[in-house]
């Protein structure tokens, strides 16, 4: 189960670079954060070769559809190595995993972390799994099996990554997706905490390497820091969008993240529909834009790179475009209309975006 070393310890093994008594150490310091992300269908806790679930759970379901995903949280693992913070890392990486599971109507029920290092610092692995915890909590999954490996001579002793894998159910008949949308459906955009996860290379790029940007840089933009609001965690939509597909007639979502909004809008689209979106309904966050000035990074690059200040999008029936906004609020989300879905083609793809946003020249 979740970050249970492979291998006994021998001075052996010590002297190859790997710390089985660190390992340990950090199991301890997690036991708590692990403890806290708990489903009562998770059977047993630490120490176990795997993560057990209940599936007599899922007898409530008339035909129970398994989903699963996938991910990690790229280059932002750079900038948290920058500022020695850690404990956000963690809550990216189920923002990822969990919110490809809700696109499709599926509530998360579990997920399994790997975290790979160069040298296992106790204390930073458990902070890791500590945002890993939070995060399962607040999108209602259990942090149910992972592991720690530490590759010395392969990763730098300070350097690490890490990834995750969830698992989620859903009703058949409940299952979102292309099928279900219709001309008329309204874009609902949700608002984004910030970049989220993806994008990090462009905009390392920029400001730290071609601007000569710090971590330390207080920017005025943002009102804090470059590394604050380049660690500012990946929003998690799960429980709001389960609830707005519970109370509403939405017929498809799709989580923005590599490649736009427009890529990722497409993935839900029928062949024969297309997607108009107006820039003019939202102001995206600063950082956005600085990306954009300070860089010269054309629009067209930024959007194909960057969430551009939308996390999450619903197609939602026209009728019940008030309810899912009420909806959304209820659970902290701003959302907006930003386009809607329609019959005919559209130039270069499926989704048009059009218009300006408010302030961008």
């Amino acid at each position: 189960m979740t970050d249970q070393p492979t291998d006994t310890a021998s001075g052996a093994y010590a002297a190859a670079g790997v710390s089985i008594e660190a390992a340990d150490r950090a199991i301890d310091l997690m036991k708590g954060w692990v403890e806290k992300a708990r489903r009562p269908e998770m059977i047993g806790g630490l120490g176990g070769f795997a993560g057990l679930f209940d599936a007599s759970a899922l007898t409530r379901y008339e035909r129970p559809l398994l989903a699963t995903s996938t991910d990690g949280v790229g280059t932002k693992v750079a900038i948290a190595q920058l500022m020695d913070v850690h404990d956000t890392i963690g809550f990216d990486l189920v923002g990822m995993v969990v919110d490809d599971l809700v696109v499709c109507g599926a509530e998360p029920l579990f997920m399994t972390d790997y975290i790979a290092c160069g040298r296992v610092v106790p204390e930073r692995i458990a902070a890791i799994v500590k945002g890993i915890a939070e995060a399962c909590v607040v999108a209602g999954c259990a942090l149910i099996g992972g592991e720690t490996a530490e590759h010395p001579g392969l990763l730098d002793p300070d350097d690490y990554d890490v990834a995750g894998a969830t698992t989620g159910v859903v009703e058949a008949s409940k299952l979102l997706g292309p099928g279900r949308v219709r001309p008329g459906d309204v874009v609902i955009a949700m608002e984004a905490s910030g970049l989220h996860s993806n994008g990090y290379s462009l905009v390392r790029h920029v400001l730290l390497e071609k601007a000569g940007w710090t971590v330390e840089r207080q920017v005025d933009d943002f009102g804090r820091t470059l590394g604050e609001e380049l660690l500012e965690p990946t929003r998690i939509y799960a429980k709001a969008c389960l609830d707005l597909a519970e109370r509403t007639e939405t017929h498809a979502m799709s989580h923005v993240t590599g490649g736009g909004l427009a890529a990722n809008l497409e993935r839900v689209l029928p062949e024969e529909l297309s997607v108009r979106i107006d820039r003019s309904t939202w102001t995206p966050h600063p950082v956005f834009d600085v990306v954009r000035r300070v860089g010269e990074v054309p629009q067209a690059d930024l959007e194909a790179t960057l969430n551009c200040g939308v996390g999450m999008v619903s197609l939602t029936a026209p009728e019940s475009v008030d309810t899912a906004i009420s909806v959304l609020a209820g659970h902290g989300v701003r959302a907006w209309v930003a386009g809607e879905v329609r019959a005919d083609a559209v130039d270069g793809g499926r989704v048009l975006l059009e218009g300006q946003h408010p302030g961008w020249g």
